[in-house]
């Protein structure tokens, strides 16, 4: 079923509303309703997705012989 074949079966509905008063109605309830449900879905699978990021970082391995060679640090032993 297409989006305007929907559309046409819902607009009957709002013509019995009263036309001096300007209201989202059902349609415009229905589509926030399904926004809600598609960033509460974005934001479990954002927070599900953060959960096995591991953010340790790895020396660079520059950084390791960089320090080794370094005057005034610990020699060790």
């Amino acid at each position: 079923m297409y989006a305007t074949q929907a559309l046409t079966h819902v607009v009957p509905l709002a013509a019995e509303l009263d036309k001096n008063k300007v209201t989202p109605g059902v349609l415009g309830f229905l589509v926030f309703a399904a926004l809600a449900v598609g960033v509460w879905q974005l934001m479990k699978s954002m927070n599900r997705h953060m959960g096995r990021v591991n953010f340790e970082e790895a020396p660079e391995p520059g950084a390791a012989s960089a320090a080794e060679g370094t005057p005034g640090a610990p020699a060790e032993k």
